[in-house]
């Protein structure tokens, strides 16, 4: 079993952002690769952190995990953080957390035992339109993107400024005395490495622009709004850099006749008066396919069928919603006379009295069941 997350850093649960943060760099710094060569516990206890760290220092990871921990981000398509999280992935975090003054050859902010610090390509956001079936059912969508990939035959040469550590160590007289401090190297972007040659058609930094296929798997259950990342889809970065990746913003088309409602689908489904007053069969629009239910006679306008599991799977895997079926009887606008003289030869007949019985229940009290 997972360990908890709060355990990992050794934090209470009511730990803000920037206790998170500060338990996060302690630990870092405790296993950190560099201070311990060779120790396979301590590099599993340095990912464990990082892992952590990525959940609880997102609101909204977090709100996730408080609320049903390690399973909120179980088979979601590894479009979450958690558990496949690599060393590029963990050090590229360092920018924010231990600051400039770690970066550079001094291991932290750059790669195990490298000296050089390898910097991560720009981020791609693209937004992918889903029916209401490929939402209930999920579905692998094959997406054009252009993307900025390193061109063949491109060369990159140390940069001379950094001496290819990324970073330019300065050293400023203060009253406290000397400081020293780093900043990204300007000549290079902080890559360690600047464009020896390259083909006519790439820009400055050996990159040019191209149009690839990337296929997304995107699970059932996503709702409108939700993003998702595809690692290393995003811009390259130059030289020996890290791919961005690719985040999927999901927007839901709006369905002809059903409406969502979190898990649980609703259908307005309109019956005439001779409908309701002798009982059918009806076929209806479900989200996978067409559905027979069965009207009883004397059925109600204002009745809900619930359909169980007919609704959309939880994109946390806690099973699958309804299908609620509104009924409403639809009172014709205009009659011949044959049936004007039927409803007036009705309206003393005891059989089209209004009579409720008291198990019938109220329009609040069926808006109160339904949201209860």
């Amino acid at each position: 079993m997972k360990k908890d997350y709060y355990e990992i850093l050794g934090i209470a649960k009511s730990a803000d952002a920037t206790e998170i943060k500060k338990a996060y760099r302690k630990k870092a710094i405790e296993y950190h690769p560099d201070k311990n060569p060779g120790d396979k516990q301590a590099e599993e206890n340095f990912k464990a952190a990082a892992e952590a760290y990525e959940i609880l220092s997102d609101p909204q990871k977090k709100a996730k995990y408080d609320q049903f921990g390690h399973q909120a981000f179980d088979g979601s398509g590894g479009f979450h953080g958690g558990g496949g999280m690599n060393m590029d992935d963990i050090f590229s975090q360092f920018g924010d957390i231990f600051g400039s003054a770690f970066g550079g050859g001094g291991g932290f902010g750059g790669f195990s035992g490298g000296g050089q610090r390898r910097v991560k390509g720009s981020n791609l956001r693209i937004k992918v339109k889903l029916t209401l079936e490929e939402v209930a059912n999920g579905v692998e969508k094959k997406i054009k993107v252009k993307r900025k990939v390193q061109a063949d035959g491109v060369k990159y040469k140390t940069c001379p400024t950094c001496n290819g550590s990324g970073q330019v160590m300065r050293v400023t007289n203060t009253i406290l005395g000397r400081m020293q401090s780093a900043s990204t190297c300007n000549t290079c972007g902080g890559t360690g490495q600047i464009v020896e040659s390259k083909p006519n058609n790439a820009d400055a930094y050996g990159l040019l622009l191209q149009e690839e296929t990337v296929s997304i798997k995107i699970p059932a259950g996503v709702t409108d709004g939700m993003q998702l990342k595809v690692s290393n889809k995003g811009n390259d970065a130059p030289g020996n850099g890290i791919p961005g990746d690719l985040i999927v913003v999901i927007e839901e088309l709006e369905h002809e006749t059903l409406k969502r409602e979190g898990e649980n689908l609703h259908l307005d489904l309109y019956i005439s008066i001779a409908e309701a007053a002798l009982g059918v069969s009806k076929d209806i629009e479900a989200v996978n396919g067409k559905v027979r239910i069965k009207l009883e006679e004397g059925i109600q306008s204002g009745k809900i069928l619930r359909l169980k599991n007919k609704g959309v799977p939880s994109i946390n895997g806690y099973g699958t919603g309804d299908l609620l079926v509104h009924i409403n009887v639809w009172t014709p606008k205009s009659l011949t006379k044959e049936q004007k003289q039927f409803f007036e030869k009705s309206l003393t007949d005891p059989n089209f009295i209004p009579n409720p019985e008291k198990s019938e229940k109220s329009f609040f009290e069926k808006v109160k069941d339904m949201f209860s």
